[in-house]
């Protein structure tokens, strides 16, 4: 449809990780490797706390969640990334990036916040063991997941919204891998101040109060674990929640480091690239390793299944 001299964009092309054609078959590979390897991981975590009755805790409950949605956020922008790198043509249209950009969006979000939930369920545990149970009911845990689900999906249709009310005319190239709001708003030929503005605004309050949470939370624990005498003690309580405090540091480690540490403007593309898929594609694989290896009874069910198979 055309708009004066300018024509309206019905889809996009992703430019992908690389231009270098010698490179996109091995980047294939590894990224393929690591797409595999985050769905086996968080479908057998999410398999093995359903399997074992002695999982079916708050901590396993949440767990189980970030493994879901994990996997639901990788799934969202990985499978297009692996398609574009071995075809010629790296089109997605108009409906497919509103789609992308809107899931990618709305499990970021969740994350955020299942994360500080899971950070206040081991506060819960650790500073006030003797009404953990009375306070963290199934019904309770239920509605914080609940909760938190339906604020990142809310915030994401908002976001996604007011991404595609601008008007996106002449170019329809995405320097990107997958579509986010900051490359599209460098396509548009709207004012996107307002949009820019109303952005940073959400995504600080949500970084801020969801980080703020985790804080308070450990800082919380830290003193709880200090105060005990034994040294097994204190092993014991730090180990409930080591996993944990892991994937948290790893996760906002690389989201801070994506906003606060910029390099010049004209490796800027690349950078967000490379950033961007770890924390997409790297995470969510990671997120069901550290719980499998640093958490005991995780090893133990895995164990009990593998040793049952055996013996069959």
């Amino acid at each position: 449809m055309a708009r004066g001299n300018r024509t309206t964009v019905t889809e996009f092309v992703l430019m992908g990780f690389t231009d270098r054609p010698e490179l996109q078959v091995p980047l294939f590979v590894v990224f393929l490797a690591i797409y595999l390897i985050t769905l086996i991981g968080n479908l057998g975590m999410i398999l093995l706390i359903k399997l074992d009755s002695r999982l079916h805790v708050p901590m396993y409950y949440f767990l189980s969640h970030l493994a879901f949605i994990d996997l639901c956020y990788s799934s969202s922008i990985g499978p297009k990334m692996l398609q574009n790198l071995i075809v010629k043509k790296k089109t997605i249209s108009f409906s497919g990036c509103f789609a992308q950009l809107y899931f990618s969006s709305a499990f970021a979000t969740t994350e955020c916040f299942l994360l500080a939930t899971m950070a206040y369920d081991r506060y819960m545990a650790i500073c006030n063991p003797l009404i953990y149970t009375a306070i963290m009911t199934k019904r309770v845990c239920s509605e914080l997941v609940i909760g938190v689900y339906t604020y990142g999906f809310l915030n994401s249709v908002i976001q996604t919204i007011l991404t595609f009310q601008l008007s996106f005319c002449d170019s329809n190239i995405i320097h990107h891998f997958y579509c986010a709001d900051p490359p599209l708003l460098a396509l548009s030929c709207s004012d996107t101040h307002s949009k820019e503005k109303q952005l940073l605004i959400f995504s600080a309050l949500n970084l801020t109060s969801s980080l703020l949470t985790v804080l308070v939370s450990y800082i919380c624990i830290l003193v709880s674990i200090l105060k005990i005498r034994s040294s097994e003690g204190k092993c014991k309580a730090f180990s409930t929640c080591a996993s944990h405090l892991t994937v948290v540091i790893i996760f906002y480690g690389t989201l801070f480091f994506m906003y606060l540490w910029q390099p010049k403007a004209g490796n800027s593309w690349k950078y967000n690239k490379v950033v961007s898929v770890f924390y997409s594609l790297v995470i969510p694989m990671l997120n069901p390793l550290i719980y499998s290896l640093r958490n005991t009874e995780v090893k133990d069910t895995l164990r009990k299944i593998l040793e049952g198979k055996r013996s069959q």
